[in-house]
């Protein structure tokens, strides 16, 4: 998980993750194409949920990769990462709250639902460890380059970090809609419900301690 391979890997894998996870939308797209009865509802509400999941992404990277400090402090700004995420997955894991303001945001709204659920469940915050490994592994690359080359490469970076991890998120998720909207329908969502609150605790406690470990490693 420490080569440039692995930490590409885990923004696919955590994109699909999202994307299959039904805390973060999917059977929304499926509820509004069997209200409207039309299969382009499915897809419009899809679209609508990366959007706002892909904004969610960049509002959390964008203000690492302008860091002037990120090269001099990497590895501190590094394990603060690891620690932030880590204890927002023992703060979910203990109280199990859910944002009461997500409940007053309309159904019309799916992108702005799927902007501030993954702010708030810490959905944004599970890539920062992984993209700071990203930028520290092109900073070794690229050797002793100015700040304002690493900052640009940095902010490209993010952008190719959050379009990956959304489009995997879009595809997996969009799969499983579909498959319910088209062949399994209501009763497997009926049957097959179970809550992954713990799961998603517990899988912020790993990207955190994960961050923790590579920081504190060098690697």
């Amino acid at each position: 998980m420490t080569t440039t391979a692995g930490l590409w890997l885990a923004v696919i894998a955590s994109g699909i993750y999202h994307g299959v996870n039904p805390g973060m939308g999917w059977p929304l797209a499926v509820s509004s194409a069997l209200m409207e009865q039309r299969r382009k509802a499915l897809f419009g509400a899809l679209v609508a949920l990366a959007a706002g999941h892909f904004v969610a992404m960049l509002l959390i990277l964008l203000p690492f990769s302008m860091l002037g400090t990120l090269v001099t402090y990497q590895t501190e700004l590094r394990i603060g990462a690891g620690v932030l995420v880590t204890a927002i997955g023992l703060y979910i894991l203990i109280t199990r709250r859910h944002p009461r303001f997500l409940a007053r945001v309309p159904p019309s709204r799916l992108a702005l639902w799927s902007f501030l659920v993954a702010i708030a469940h810490g959905a944004a915050l599970m890539l920062v460890p992984i993209y700071l490994g990203l930028c520290r592994l092109d900073e070794l690359d690229m050797g002793h380059r100015a700040a304002a080359d690493l900052m640009a490469r940095n902010i490209g970076l993010t952008f190719l970090v959050a379009i990956s991890h959304t489009a995997a998120m879009l595809l997996s998720g969009g799969a499983l809609a579909f498959a319910v909207y088209r062949w399994l329908g209501l009763q497997f969502l009926r049957r097959s419900w179970f809550d992954l609150e713990v799961v998603w605790a517990l899988s912020l406690i790993a990207v955190g301690l994960l961050g923790l470990v590579t920081a504190a490693g060098g690697h």
